[in-house]
């Protein structure tokens, strides 16, 4: 059995056309050109692929059925077209891209979007790690590109960028103490705080330490629903309070001593000495001017 790329499109065409004469007119050649290749494709398969009981030819149920597969071969012909263009472009053909879960998400799929739509055969990973250790992915070549929270100490073979900030503020549980009283500094030592952790050993992660008493959880969000729980007190972004389903449950206390946010610096970040492609180039420019500010 033999069937042709050529027979596939005229069959597709046909189907989509409604006619062998719309057929050959999209397909530039002639009638009787898409009439033979439809006719030897039904003699190739062994299959009545249209009822000719009518001047306008209708697929038959056989036909509708291999339809949808010849539709398959020709999309996936596209793509392998498509994907021998990259190579010969020089573009990547997978890039790892690790994003601290302080970058809001919303601002992520319009992004990636364009990605996908300009960059179609690059095969993407996202990982969602946090603070430093996406430093060191960068760093170790498990990643591409990086985008964090501001490294007090960053390594000496990353460049950074500036992509804008992201407001932390301190909340609590409806029944915590904390949100019984307007709040002075020294309170906040005397309760359980609960930091965002990170699997490296880097001092940076302290920093934001303030209680005597702490917990360290691997995740924003499960940081809030302990907080629901009363479990401790902890600093959270606009994004992650929203879209936490502890919401409802979660105060932010009255602090006298401040109006409450702590502006966190959010820096993309790339190996000097490892050379992207136009795939991570056109990535890195977009990160680069996505303005991450409080508005978001």
């Amino acid at each position: 059995m033999t069937v042709s790329l050529d027979q596939l499109q005229a069959f597709v065409a046909a189907a989509e056309a409604g006619s062998f004469s719309a057929a050959a007119r999209r397909l530039g050649k002639a009638q009787s050109a898409v009439s033979t290749q439809v006719s030897n494709l039904e003699t190739d398969l062994g299959v009545q692929l249209f009822s000719r009981a009518t001047r306008t030819p209708a697929l038959t149920p056989a036909g509708e059925r291999i339809l949808q597969e010849a539709r398959v071969v020709l999309e996936r012909r596209e793509h392998l077209i498509g994907l021998a263009s990259s190579f010969e472009q020089r573009i990547e053909s997978r890039l790892i891209v690790a994003i601290d879960e302080l970058y809001p998400e919303h601002a992520l799929g319009a992004l990636f979007a364009d990605f996908a739509a300009n960059f179609p055969h690059v095969e993407l990973e996202l990982l969602f790690p946090l603070m430093e250790d996406v430093s060191e992915l960068v760093r170790n070549g498990a990643a591409d590109l990086g985008v964090m929270w501001r490294q007090e100490e960053l390594p000496v073979e990353l460049g950074f960028q500036t992509v804008g900030w992201v407001p932390l503020k301190l909340v609590c549980g409806r029944g915590h103490p904390l949100a019984k009283e307007k709040v002075e500094w020294e309170e906040l030592k005397r309760h359980r705080q609960i930091l965002v952790a990170t699997r490296s050993t880097s001092s940076s992660k302290r920093r934001l330490r303030i209680a005597a008493e702490v917990w360290w959880v691997e995740s924003h969000w499960v940081i809030l629903e302990m907080v629901k729980h009363g479990i401790g007190w902890a600093f959270a972004s606009d994004h992650v309070i929203a879209a936490s389903p502890a919401t409802s449950d979660l105060v932010m206390p009255d602090l006298q001593f401040d109006a409450g946010d702590w502006p966190v610096a959010l820096e993309l970040v790339w190996h000097k000495q490892r050379p992207h492609g136009p795939a991570a180039e056109w990535l890195r420019a977009r990160l680069g001017s996505t303005r991450i500010s409080t508005a978001l």
